[in-house]
């Protein structure tokens, strides 16, 4: 796993060898430095970081950032934190829950905005999702897990449903209780395996597949991280799977996506982010919670589902952002 170079050498080269715009002297008093804490790049959280860059340069604001990326190590968030306070950031981004969680332990006074948090009150960012007197807010990308399940086991007839999780990240922990919650109450049983990193997914995935009808996935960065893993797994034993998380199942084998589109999400980081830039107070934003249908995408791959000896009902169909047949996306 790459690690971070040195915290002196951070903060003495970190604006040349990680900061886009940089050069530009911090002593102009309408230019802020926003720093970036990504936990890892996925297509995902990188799509997150995409959406916020590009509704902030259509706004009148000056801005600079320091992307950092933690490369899924918590102890290098809490690094990339401490770093954030010595340069004087403006205003924190933590996108996804350890980086935020990192943040919300540094700093006390100064904008934490979180992106792709599931549960922020769970995680111990906030105290309600409701706009309070902290110095934190953000956008959250709870899943409509119940939803999810019950499409899976609609479409493929599965009763017995898989799930692997981080379980040393809350976010993680907690979609997992959630998925269980859902399968039980839909009739099912639920298989979980848990990892503490993303190099153990396949071995987890290989752990629980002949146990299980088929595997849901929801968005735990370690796991979604290593998703080709799972999905190489449920290929070889003929097995659907499901992915909360439509960004990163291009060129795979998996059944169904359908969750967030997480650009919007970016977007909304950026529109909370220039909210607070021009006065607002963090807290008093809350969390944001993405509602429109037009933030979620919904794919079926019909190349897997013809394998699989499935039909999908022309009912999902019509309701697909996506549809992969003979190896090409039908947009719809």
């Amino acid at each position: 796993m790459k690690k971070l170079i040195s915290l002196t050498l951070i903060a003495l080269l970190s604006f040349c060898l990680f900061a886009q715009g940089g050069a530009e002297s911090s002593g102009d008093q309408d230019s802020y430095l926003i720093g970036v804490s990504k936990l890892m790049s996925h297509a995902a959280l990188d799509a997150v970081e995409e959406g916020m860059q590009d509704y902030l340069a259509t706004t009148d604001l000056n801005v600079r950032f320091d992307f950092q990326n933690a490369n899924g190590d918590i102890s290098t968030s809490a690094t990339i934190a401490q770093l954030f306070k010595d340069e004087g950031v403006d205003v924190a981004v933590g996108i996804a829950t350890p980086t935020a969680q990192a943040l919300a332990n540094i700093f006390t006074d100064v904008p934490i905005v979180f992106a792709a948090v599931t549960d922020p009150v769970d995680a111990g960012l906030v105290p309600t999702v409701e706009p309070n007197d902290t110095n934190i807010c953000g956008v959250s990308d709870l899943s409509p897990v119940e939803s999810q399940i019950k499409l899976l086991m609609d479409v493929t007839g599965a009763k017995t449903i898989g799930n692997i999780y981080a379980s040393g990240e809350a976010n993680g922990v907690a979609l997992r209780n959630m998925a269980e919650a859902a399968v039980e109450k839909l009739g099912g049983t639920f298989v979980d395996a848990a990892i503490t990193n993303s190099s153990e997914v396949m071995m987890a995935a290989q752990s629980i597949i002949d146990r299980v009808d088929a595997i849901y996935i929801a968005t735990d960065n370690a796991v979604i991280s290593a998703l080709a893993a799972v999905d190489q797994v449920c290929s070889t034993a003929g097995k659907p799977l499901f992915s909360s998380d439509p960004s990163g199942v291009e060129g795979l084998d998996c059944l169904i996506a359908w969750g967030f589109d997480y650009y919007s999400i970016g977007v909304e980081t950026g529109k909370a982010i220039e909210r607070i830039l021009k006065g607002e107070e963090a807290g008093s934003l809350g969390t944001i919670m993405l509602t429109d249908p037009a933030d979620f995408e919904l794919w079926f791959n019909l190349d897997t589902a013809e394998k699989l000896g499935l039909e999908i009902p022309q009912q999902y169909l019509d309701m697909a952002a996506v549809i992969i047949q003979d190896g090409e996306q039908i947009l719809q």
